[in-house]
């Protein structure tokens, strides 16, 4: 298959050109079906277990003053030592102009670094750098819809979904209208996106990818990339779905998205029973397949821009680092959004640049570095078997893993709560899992608002 050369092509490569087959008479180097990539380093062999994983969103234009990758590299000690072992990096491919909003989920070049990134040789040394703190890299992949000046656009008008006047259109019932909407009908653009895939997990060493608008997009391309994807050798690699149908995890997803406890922990500090959040768990995992997990977090990128960061939605620093307790070690994967962890109580954009003060709420930051520590710390925590006692207040659940047991007791509300512990944890001896303090329960616990205690008996 011919693909045309465009400028936005054109890479300047020391040492790579084994990379690509395919050269035009000008020496320019460009992507084909035909290419067999060049694996770049070494495949990462401790890409963790989807229940192990502790992910970390990256919105490089609100990361730091620079937004590039540069900038994460830079940072990745301070990742790793909050228990971070997977970044997401949000959209870094060539971005659209015509028609566009600066959004980067409106790509132009599937193959190519944004010059506001960096480039391909910033991203290997990022994925270099994040393999030697163990920590896998996932990058955000969008399937629906390209630019209005991608290449594709005038090459393969065909690839594009088109009305009655053969018009190409927007993605329907959206008001996408910065991007042009890809008609999975057509083979040969199916085959071009999966080749591009595959170019990152080869030539930028990545770990896999998050997709966007996965609901958008039909079960048997997503079913037909993964079984691509997963055909490469000596790769593990960690597949997120931004959707909650269930025919994602037969696709071979990893993970979907966790809307649904979102919105109730949302209930919940608006009055509804802690309980509640125990229900929407079951009614989750209802159509996961066991060994997958839905993702969960207390915000996310379209959340921060559009709704509110955590500091809004759940009652200042007290009330989200509590609902972020609740969030990380109810059954899920928990997520971490660029920032969160500092209290930023403004919208965070993602067509713009705004980067985030680090320097906000140091006992905030330290809290949260407390918290995954503790839940990375103990496998219990992690994987064990859960037992929820419901309460209209307060939140308390076990993980018992053969012999050990790990105990999570949360007061979701802004009052203080005086707490009648469930029998099985009556007069129980514990250790603070962040302190490592000795603690006694009796019959009855009092809770000062938003107090959360982690305790286990290992």
């Amino acid at each position: 298959m011919q693909y045309r050369l465009s400028f936005r092509h054109i890479i300047i490569i020391i040492g790579l050109s084994a990379i690509f087959a395919s050269c035009n008479q000008d020496g320019n180097i460009f992507p084909t079906l035909d290419d067999q990539y060049d694996q770049y380093g070494s495949p990462f062999d401790s890409v963790p277990e989807t229940g192990n994983i502790v992910m970390y969103e990256i919105n490089l234009r609100a990361y730091s003053a620079a937004g590039n990758i540069q900038s994460i590299i830079a940072d990745l000690d301070r990742l790793k030592d909050i228990s971070v072992n997977t970044i997401w990096l949000m959209p870094i491919y060539d971005e659209g102009e015509l028609m566009a909003v600066h959004s980067p989920y409106c790509i132009r070049d599937y193959y190519q670094v944004s010059d506001e990134y960096g480039s391909l040789q910033d991203l290997q040394q990022l994925t270099d750098a994040a393999h030697a703190r163990n920590i896998a890299v996932v990058l955000d992949w969008v399937a629906n819809h390209t630019s209005w000046d991608n290449d594709w656009i005038t090459d393969h008008p065909d690839w594009y979904t088109q009305d009655a006047d053969g018009n190409i259109i927007h993605p329907p019932g959206t008001t996408w209208t910065d991007v042009a909407d890809l008609n999975f009908d057509n083979q040969d653009m199916r085959a071009q996106m999966i080749d591009a895939m595959k170019f990152w997990v080869l030539v930028g060493n990545v770990d896999g990818f998050r997709c966007d608008y996965a609901d958008g997009v039909p079960f048997d391309f997503w079913q037909q990339a993964l079984d691509s994807l997963r055909n490469i050798p000596d790769r593990t690699l960690i597949m997120l779905a931004e959707g909650d149908r269930d025919d994602h995890y037969t696709a071979g997803f990893d993970m979907t998205y966790a809307w649904d406890f979102y919105g109730t922990m949302q209930n919940v500090y608006s009055g509804s029973a802690v309980s509640d959040l125990y229900a929407t768990n079951n009614a989750e995992y209802a159509g996961v397949p066991a060994g997958d997990k839905k993702l969960r977090f207390t915000t996310n990128h379209d959340e921060s821009a559009w709704n509110a960061t955590p500091m809004v939605l759940f009652n200042g620093i007290d009330g989200a680092v509590a609902a972020s307790v609740m969030t990380i070690f109810l059954n899920g994967v928990p997520l971490i959004y660029t920032g969160q962890e500092t209290g930023n109580t403004a919208n965070v954009p993602f067509f713009s640049n705004a980067p985030i003060n680090w320097t906000l709420n140091p006992e905030m930051q330290l809290e949260y570095k407390q918290i995954l520590n503790a839940y990375s710390g103990h496998q219990t925590a992690r994987t064990g078997t859960l037992t929820t006692f419901s309460n209209a207040d307060v939140y308390c659940i076990k993980k018992t893993l053969a012999s050990d047991q790990f105990v999570v007791l949360v007061n979701a509300r802004s009052a203080d709560v005086t707490y009648t512990l469930p029998t099985a944890l009556k007069d129980t001896e514990w250790t603070d899992a962040i302190n490592g303090n000795s603690v006694s329960l009796g019959t009855e616990l009092a809770l000062t608002p938003y107090q959360y205690l982690l305790l286990t008996n290992e």
